[in-house]
């Protein structure tokens, strides 16, 4: 896949534009820093808050919470950039480019553009979050390519879309409390039972929202396009893209012994060999069980598979690796937020405040507004709920509140948080090539939109 820059015409955003919408764009472009700056003032703000709020509130308890965290989150930060790093070479194999032309081909405009990538992106990241953030971006850059539309528009619709993951498949909370002896299974510790998918992804207080959020936001997105003396254009700029060739130094003949390996398909066939087999005697064994390292297996094989030779695979990590700059910087930060957090015992705080006034039928809901919270200061994928379950899930018991309501209200939550956290749409933005600010303008409208329909659907859907 040929790297691709865009370029924005930066006198068409200086000047501020109608409406509220633009208001909003043109708000966030001046006033919301790079994130990594943003975690910076992230990390300030909680240290105040620990310091009022904590019950461990000590200088020293603080620095060794933050030195913790920050280091601890390195497995994790590698984890997500490898899921980053093998869902874009999916998405650069020539089969798969081929297909979202396809797809692109469709679109005349950008209300085609819209109604095309909210199914599309909504679809995906229900299935896997890290594939929907992938072809979410990429899908978006193929459409840009054909349509002149507001490039920041698309990108924050492809986000928008992907914000359902955490109602999916792959969310974090609904597998751990599905799977037996997982140590994240709370439900299971309390009761003795699991709760299965049935209770959570596939029940109609989370599949109903979760497609109204897809559903209202694309038909919302249609009438939020700037008009089109406001669009900022973006046009493909193609560099002098480096060959094969030239991108390793390589100067033997393409006959060479060096050369027939690269192009080989024997590695290629020893790893899917090694991973297939071990996917096939472990979910023989255990059953059917889907975790982070077996997404980046699974998409590591996929990719291979897609790209057939070790050399193009290579090259196409190669390409992916230049997006995860602005990740591997701020992963180290968050992970400092996280700890202070939850050495403290600041998260336990915020979350034990709301589960005290609580009833059996607002605990769910006030399950979702503390993870919102806590949320919007540790984007976790699901990791503060072994600092929320214990609080919250104690609570349903004593209460008789719903223990699949309780549960998923958490991860709702953090579907709705990543409009206004734009830790996620950092990967997002790298692989598109524009400025996270514009983006954020348009993903405010999605956040206020996707807060009352997950709320209501706790509120009112049994």
């Amino acid at each position: 896949m040929k790297q691709t820059s865009f370029k924005a015409d930066v006198a068409q955003s200086a000047a501020p534009r109608r409406g509220i919408v633009a208001g909003l764009v043109y708000a966030f472009e001046r006033l919301m820093p790079d994130p990594f700056v943003l975690s910076l003032g992230l990390t300030f703000v909680v240290i105040l808050l620990a310091l009022g709020l904590a019950p461990k509130h000590s200088i020293e308890t603080i620095l060794d919470s933050w030195y913790e965290g920050t280091f601890k989150i390195l497995g994790f930060a590698l984890q997500m950039i490898l899921i980053l790093a093998t869902g874009y070479a999916i998405a650069d194999a020539p089969a798969v480019q081929r297909g979202l032309r396809a797809l692109a081909s469709a679109v005349r405009t950008p209300a085609r553009a819209a109604l095309l990538v909210f199914p599309v992106v909504g679809f995906a990241a229900w299935l896997n979050w890290g594939l929907g953030l992938v072809v979410g971006a990429l899908l978006a850059r193929e459409i840009a390519r054909r349509v002149k539309v507001d490039f920041a528009w698309l990108v924050a619709g492809s986000y928008s879309a992907w914000s359902v993951c955490n109602s999916g498949l792959s969310s974090s909370i609904a597998l751990s409390q599905a799977s037996h002896g997982n140590a994240l299974n709370l439900v299971e510790k309390a009761t003795g039972h699991v709760i299965g998918l049935s209770e959570t992804v596939f029940a109609p207080f989370v599949y109903v929202p979760t497609v109204l959020v897809v559903v209202v936001m694309a038909f919302i997105f249609v009438r939020m396009h700037p008009k089109a003396e406001d669009v900022v254009a973006f046009t493909a700029d193609e560099p002098a893209a480096a060959t094969e060739h030239d991108a390793h130094g390589r100067t033997a003949p393409a006959t060479s012994f060096a050369a027939r390996a690269e192009r080989s398909v024997l590695g290629t066939l020893l790893l899917l060999a090694l991973g297939c087999g071990y996917l096939g005697t472990t979910w023989y064994k255990k059953g059917f069980e889907l975790d982070i390292n077996t997404t980046i297996l699974l998409f590591l094989l996929a990719g291979l598979a897609l790209q057939r030779s070790p050399i193009a695979y290579a090259d196409a990590i190669r390409r992916a690796a230049r997006q995860t700059g602005s990740m591997l910087l701020q992963y180290p930060i968050y992970g400092g937020i996280m700890g202070i957090m939850i050495g403290t015992g600041l998260a336990s705080t915020i979350a034990r405040t709301f589960v005290t006034i609580a009833t059996p039928a607002s605990l769910p809901l006030w399950s979702y507004l503390s993870s919102l919270i806590i949320t919007l200061l540790i984007p976790s994928a699901g990791g503060h709920w072994a600092v929320q379950g214990p609080f919250v899930l104690p609570a349903a018991l004593s209460l008789n509140a719903s223990l699949p309501h309780t549960a998923m209200g958490v991860a709702m939550a953090e579907n709705v948080s990543n409009m206004l956290q734009p830790f996620w749409a950092v990967p997002v933005v790298a692989i598109a090539g524009i400025k996270i600010q514009r983006v954020m303008g348009y993903t405010a409208i999605t956040f206020v939109v996707s807060l009352l329909i997950y709320g209501a659907a706790l509120w009112l859907i049994p």
